[in-house]
């Protein structure tokens, strides 16, 4: 695809695209660790910066607004969305008629920024591109298969219990190395939270406070928005579905919430650590002003406020 590229503009779209709807199968980690390594050696293939230093952070903060974007979309998109589905008991229908409205707009957001972000389109030749790779058939239709009896486990069609013991056998088979990349400080880490939670929720009064704190839409969703910021979205979701029966609401918060600051989703920060070190081999890309935190802050903010308003209003 990349290939048929003939210059940024179209480089924007084709890759903040696929970002966006990857997310919501792959989730916007995984999208993000995909997709951003390799934007990053594109630019420099293209010599980017010898054009406008800017684009590069551009187009790394606009992968990230599409992967949290494009994952409010699908139970399986996020963290938060995968545990308020199943927590809340919802509906297929009741999920998507919540995270579609935030999901469309969005589509239409990325489209803009990427023809905003390149109102000068640079042209660039598919000279630059690797040529393509057959990969290994066998891992490949693994894979797929997995992800596909994954995805049938989300909408509750297969048992989660069952699978895991196929997934594992399978995937210790095909490519036992992977099991060494899991990040078990990760896991850890949700268990963590959920222990925090539950022992939050068995204190009577704490619990009876937070209860009636969180009884009006508004509340539940300003609540979700505002500690998304501080303490990132999924701990937010975490914590707030043991003091409110708004399951839609809290889910249609803490989506919007993963816009903000920089912790607000954990996916903005691998986005913000991968380009850094991409910065630091190649300083020749650090604009003199306005460089990423910068950038991502002004349109992170700017559409935190502008989607915030619009989705309250309809869902």
């Amino acid at each position: 695809m990349l290939a048929l590229c003939k210059n940024t503009r179209e480089m924007f779209f084709v890759l903040t695209f696929l970002v966006f709807f990857l997310s919501m199968a792959v989730t916007n980690d995984v999208a993000l660790l995909t997709f951003v390594p390799i934007s990053l050696i594109i630019c420099k293939k293209i010599n980017l910066h010898t054009q406008d230093k800017s684009l590069t952070i551009k187009l790394i903060v606009l992968e990230t607004l599409a992967a949290n974007l494009g994952s409010c979309v699908t139970p399986m998109g996020n963290p938060q969305n995968l545990y308020l589905y199943n927590y809340y008991q919802m509906g297929t229908g009741e999920f998507f008629a919540t995270t579609l409205k935030i999901g469309i707009p969005s589509l239409f957001i990325c489209g803009f920024l990427a023809w905003l972000f390149t109102r000068k389109p640079i042209a660039i030749s598919s000279n630059y591109f690797p040529k393509e790779e057959k990969p290994h058939k066998l891992k490949l239709s693994v894979f797929f298969l997995l992800l596909i009896l994954c995805l049938l486990s989300v909408f509750r069609i297969l048992d989660y219990k069952s699978l895991l013991w196929i997934v594992l056998l399978l995937g210790l088979v095909t490519s036992p190395r992977t099991f060494l990349k899991i990040d078990f400080s990760l896991l850890f880490t949700f268990v963590g939270f959920f222990l925090f939670t539950g022992s939050i929720s068995s204190i009577e009064n704490l619990s009876s406070f937070f209860s009636k704190l969180l009884e009006t839409p508004l509340a539940t969703y300003l609540a979700g928005l505002l500690s998304s910021q501080v303490i990132s979205n999924v701990p937010a979701a975490l914590l707030l579905s043991n003091f409110t029966s708004q399951g839609s609401v809290l889910l249609a918060s803490v989506n919007v919430a993963g816009l903000g600051t920089l912790i607000a989703s954990l996916a903005s920060v691998i986005s913000f650590k991968l380009y850094k070190n991409f910065e630091a081999e190649n300083p020749d890309f650090a604009p003199k002003k306005g460089g990423y935190f910068t950038t991502f802050s002004i349109w992170n903010f700017s559409l935190l406020l502008i989607l915030g308003f619009v989705v309250y209003f309809m869902i």
